[in-house]
């Protein structure tokens, strides 16, 4: 395996009007990213309000998305909690679904130190034959997966990428340098992408790829074969609309925009809610500029 695919878009669950997950349409929207740019799909991560899923939504989740573009993106599970067991658990039922790979976020709340951080990850990557993608967002967990932790947890055979979000280009920069070359670190900020991407990061993991996902895969492209001004231009070309999908806690803006664009998205499930009517002319007057809305 050389990489999972330069764009992995991290994709919303869309509910209808009873805030019942609508599987009708995750097929199509999984359908527009595999033909918008996206290499891969992360299924049931932040983006697709993981924490207010069931386990057995995420499982039809992940068992609809690969029937409809399996064949075609890798299809990454989001298996990850901050329970070990139960993380072992649902890692195990999404290989039986056939899924590319897992994605596993560090332990939010219990905030655990680097060495059970490590025994955390260690115990769910021996119950599974499928390719890990650690997910670091100290953001939203609380909990950093620090740099020694991260090139410690690489040397496990099938633990073989990381998402990191942690905002510090040193950090990544420090994981590069204590990886091996053939570790992939993925951008999990869409804004930080280019800059991370020249200190060795193979991609990334986004959100904006929902409605600018072949302008994400042209701008990786462009740099990693060393066409840095293209690449530059596309990045501040997009920097507008990576400031519109994180106006507000994502991904209550991207849901905003997908709605906008004709797809049946569906509201947030509480505690979260839509975009307000002052963030929502943003979103609007973003992708309008943009000619992403007509």
């Amino acid at each position: 395996m050389e990489t999972f695919g330069r764009v992995m878009t991290a994709m919303i669950t869309p509910f209808d009007k009873d805030l019942a997950v609508n599987f009708g349409e995750v097929r199509k929207i999984a359908r527009y990213l595999a033909d918008n740019g996206s290499d891969g799909i992360v299924v049931a991560g932040t983006t697709g309000e993981s924490p207010t899923l069931t386990k057995e939504e995420k499982l039809r989740l992940f068992e609809v998305v690969m029937e409809e573009v399996g064949d075609r993106v890798t299809v990454i599970a989001g298996t990850g909690s901050n329970v070990t067991a139960d993380s072992v658990k649902l890692t195990k039922e999404a290989e039986s679904i056939g899924v590319h790979g897992v994605m596993l976020v560090t332990p939010y709340y219990n905030k655990p130190p680097q060495d059970y951080l490590y025994n955390h990850f260690k115990t769910i990557a021996a119950n599974t034959s499928l390719p890990v993608m650690l997910y670091n967002v100290p953001g939203r967990t609380g909990c950093n997966l620090l740099p020694d932790t991260a090139a410690k947890l690489a040397k496990i055979d099938n633990i073989v990428a990381l998402k990191e979000a942690s905002g510090s280009l040193d950090q990544v920069g420090e994981i590069r340098r204590k990886t091996p070359d053939n570790f992939m670190i993925y951008s999990g900020d869409d804004g930080l992408t280019l800059p991370l991407l020249a200190v060795g990061c193979c991609g990334v993991v986004s959100v904006a790829a929902h409605v600018v996902g072949k302008e994400m895969n042209e701008m990786v492209a462009a740099l990693q074969r060393g066409d840095v001004e293209k690449a530059k231009s596309i990045h501040l070309d997009l920097l507008p609309v990576f400031r519109a999908m994180f106006i507000t806690t994502s991904p209550i803006p991207v849901k905003a925009a997908m709605n906008m664009l004709g797809f049946a998205a569906g509201e947030l499930r509480p505690p979260l809610g839509p975009a307000g009517p002052a963030e929502s002319e943003v979103i609007r007057k973003t992708l309008l500029q943009k000619g992403i809305l007509k």
